[in-house]
Order: structure tokens, then sequence, then C-alpha cells
């Protein structure tokens, strides 16, 4: 995908070191791909699946060399103007993503509804 089309989803500093401390344990090649999929007590729901597989044409692609992170188009459509982030709270350890989109979320975060 287009240069352009990466600034309307973020990944903070804390998601891409979390990321890169995964993958570093990982096969070489190894990415972090994201999607929507239908489900979850909200609708929607986020999946986080570590691949080994080159980008497609329509992925939107992001991080660095040590944190890459796919995303579909399909997905993309949902996750406009998103925040992608790693919470190390006392309560415990979670990647979040910012929805502007999600009218609702369920109390864990994990899913939403547009």
């Amino acid at each position: 995908m287009n240069e352009q089309n990466m600034a309307k989803i973020t990944v903070t500093d804390s998601a891409l070191k979390q990321i890169a401390k995964i993958i570093a344990k990982e096969p070489k090649g190894t990415v972090l791909r994201i999607s929507v999929t239908g489900g979850g007590c909200s609708g929607f729901s986020y999946e986080y699946n570590l691949v080994q597989e080159k980008p497609n044409e329509d992925d939107l692609i992001l991080g660095n060399e040590k944190a890459r992170i796919l995303i579909d188009s399909l997905s993309l459509q949902f996750m406009q103007g998103s925040k992608i982030d790693f919470i190390d709270e006392l309560a415990g350890q979670s990647f979040q993503i910012d929805n502007p989109n999600a009218v609702a979320s369920c109390g864990c975060g994990s899913s939403f509804s547009l």
C-alpha cells in the first residue's frame, strides 16, 4: 500500500518494542498480522497472529525491520485512524487498539462495534 495510508494507523514505540521482543524469539521472517474478524461480544474482534509470510499486494505494512506489522485491506477499513499500543500495568500487559470508529467495546477491549 502507498505511504499515504500509513498515516491512518499509528503504532506507539511501546508496541514496536514489545513486537520486536516477541519476534526476536521466532524464526527469521516472522511478522505480526493484525486483522479484524466477526465475533466477540461486541460484534468485531481483533486477531493477532505471528506469521511467516510475505505481504500481500494490498497489505498495509507498519513498523521497522525488527517489528513488522501487516494489516489486510479489509481490516484496514475498520481500523482507519487507530492507534496500536502496548500497555504494561499492574493489572497486566496487553496490546490495545484505540479505534476512533468503534462506538462500543467490551470490558476487556478485545471486541468492538461500529
